[in-house]
């Protein structure tokens, strides 16, 4: 396994050669669209990855060039993205889009799809996982049974200690583990520690899991939506009666919700899963929310969105968000969750951007679809314990804010709290946030709380946002480019956080992930998958101490600087090579057949 101390060491004098080298090279120090970083620091491409790599190679070359992981890394891994174009003449302005007229986006929709199994030529049987029970398929099982043919052929460990066994006392994965070392005897029995089982016995740190009861009875559709047919029904019968509707939406108590001033970590599609919330709370985050989640698949019980919406201990103030376009399907969804799960809020997306969602009518397409969008509300509203908040943007177009007009109709519905991102669904990253429109659709909406989202990525950010009035303040990408920034904004201060700092953050994110998706090469490799999409979003922070001009600003690129030690060079390069490289100082070397391709291109950096 690597260790962080390797890293430092022998890297000062190479860095500061590299770094004088571009005192001459007649690079501009201040460049439009960059961040003022010190010209001590500037470097150029060539430069940068010319060091990172033979950093890389003089430090780990002969362990790396053994597992052939450089080489096979930089062929399985797609080519560093140009740098931003600058804002052309109209006339220009073309030559950067399709030849079909169509803008590029920030999305990699062609991207290869690798599912974490592949990665596992031939598994052990979970029958001889779990303490050698027989095996209910018999000579038809298709994985192994015999453990001495299983090991020879298992990937080596990737290090000496087992978190899970560590923890709890015992791990779940036994010989499959890739820590297995840590709990396996000679003979390869796995072995207990019985005074942390004992403490561990009853806890569950972990709550909202589908129970296989009630995933067979969703597929069966035997499950009762007894208050949702109250409403529907009542829906039905006065379709041109809203007075009568009205009466029978708001016949139950309007929650209060008291999130002022309080920290909100945004729902982040594939980035915000359950181990990197638990990274946010450790540094100040107050409220978490669950990642999106599709109301008809958690209607059918699929197992992959119900994981959407597990909580963990830590995450003291919970919700879940959903996304639907019907009143039936969202009625009967928030009732499931209120009778299944242990959620603080439940919260109805209605800014996603995204072509698959909008087109159904689903997330910013409710904004325009204002009487469906009023059917759910009070659907859901009916159903529910929890308060019901709202997420919305500006608009669908840029030019064509309609948020101030919806904000007035949705208290009538009953929301208890409102999100404004401060950008329209065309915009998407492309422009600042409009802080100015968040002012005044906050005072619209009171006394319903609203909380504004948008550009924050530092304290200073923080307070002027404060300052508009908002109840409280959102923070997405802003977390994901540094997931210290609660801390920085509850103390009023810049953080220089040390490349090893933040190292040992990836580490938390790395043990957090291998209990939640597992320790075996599976759940190896999801939690690597996970980490790579959170570092291309943590490549973009620029440490203080290099910056000319404190603080760094969401919509400023970083151009190429050196660091002041090789772990914080490798940190800042936006390639996904060095990406995987860090991956491997945590999670061993990829397998032979590895490949990723991030799913966002970052709009904001193109």
């Amino acid at each position: 396994m690597f260790q962080r101390e390797d890293w430092g060491k022998g890297s000062e004098g190479v860095m500061e050669t590299a770094a004088s080298d571009t005192a001459g090279s007649g690079r501009d120090v201040a460049v439009k669209g960059e961040a003022a970083i010190k010209p001590e620091f500037l470097t150029t491409k060539e430069k940068f990855h010319g060091f990172v790599d033979s950093e890389w190679q003089g430090s780990k070359g002969e362990q790396a060039s053994d597992n052939g992981t450089v080489e096979e890394t930089k062929e399985a891994c797609v080519e560093e993205p140009e740098a931003k174009k600058l804002k052309l003449d109209p006339e220009e302005r073309t030559k950067g889009w399709k030849q079909d007229g169509k803008r590029l986006r920030g999305q990699n929709k062609s991207r290869p799809h690798t599912k974490p199994t592949t990665y596992d030529e031939k598994r052990l049987c979970l029958s001889v996982i779990q303490a050698n029970r027989e095996c209910p398929f018999g000579d038809k099982c298709h994985f192994y049974h015999d453990v001495a043919e299983y090991m020879s052929s298992k990937p080596a460990d990737i290090g000496e200690s087992c978190y899970l066994y560590d923890t709890f006392g015992k791990c779940a994965y036994g010989l499959s583990c890739r820590f297995a070392k840590a709990h396996t005897t000679p003979d390869f029995k796995t072995m207990e520690n019985t005074d942390l089982v004992k403490a561990c016995e009853g806890k569950n740190p972990v709550k909202n899991s589908l129970s296989k009861d009630l995933q067979n009875c969703l597929r069966k559709r035997s499950v009762s939506f007894k208050k949702s047919a109250e409403y529907l029904k009542t829906l039905s019968n006065n379709r041109d009666n809203k007075q009568q509707q009205g009466n029978v939406c708001f016949s139950v108590s309007m929650f209060k919700v008291d999130f002022r001033d309080k920290l909100y970590l945004a729902p982040l599609t594939t980035c915000g899963n359950l181990p990197f919330r638990r990274v946010c709370k450790r540094f100040g985050a107050d409220i978490t929310c669950g990642e999106m989640a599709m109301c008809t698949n958690l209607l059918q019980g699929q197992q992959s969105e119900w994981a959407l919406l597990k909580r963990h201990e830590s995450e003291d103030l919970f919700g879940v968000q959903v996304e639907g376009c019907f009143p039936d399907t969202m009625t009967r969804c928030a009732e499931l969750i209120n009778n299944n799960t242990d959620v603080d809020f439940v919260d109805i997306n209605s800014g996603c951007p995204i072509d698959l969602v909008y087109k159904k009518g689903g997330g910013c397409g409710l904004m325009t679809r204002t009487r469906k969008f009023e059917q759910i509300v009070k659907g859901m509203n009916y159903v529910l314990d929890v308060p019901l908040t709202v997420k919305i943007r500006t608009g669908v177009q840029e030019k064509s804010n309609i948020a101030h007009k919806l904000i007035p109709e949705m208290k009538n519905w009953g929301v208890s709290m409102i999100t404004l991102h401060g950008r329209s669904r065309e915009q998407r990253y492309t422009k600042l946030a409009d802080w100015d429109y968040i002012t005044t659709c906050s005072k619209l909406a009171s006394p319903v709380p609203l909380f504004g989202n948008g550009d924050i990525l530092s304290y200073e950010d923080a307070m002027k946002a404060r300052e508009t009035g908002v109840s409280g303040i959102m923070i997405a990408r802003g977390a994901l480019i540094k997931p210290w920034i609660f801390t920085e904004i509850k103390e009023s201060r810049h953080w220089d956080i040390s490349s090893s700092e933040r190292l040992d953050i990836l580490r938390d994110f790395t043990n957090f992930g291998l209990e939640h998706w597992g320790s075996d090469t599976r759940g190896v490799e999801k939690t690597r998958t996970f980490m790579l999409e959170w570092l291309s979003f943590m490549c973009r922070y620029i440490p203080v101490g290099l910056l000319e001009r404190v603080p760094q600003k969401i919509n400023e690129r970083p151009p190429y600087y050196m660091g002041r030690n090789y772990l914080e060079s490798l940190m800042a390069s936006q390639n996904v090579g060095d990406w995987v490289r860090i991956s491997e100082m945590l999670l061993g070397p990829v397998p032979k057949n590895f490949n990723f391709l991030p799913k966002h291109k970052a709009n904001a950096y193109k």
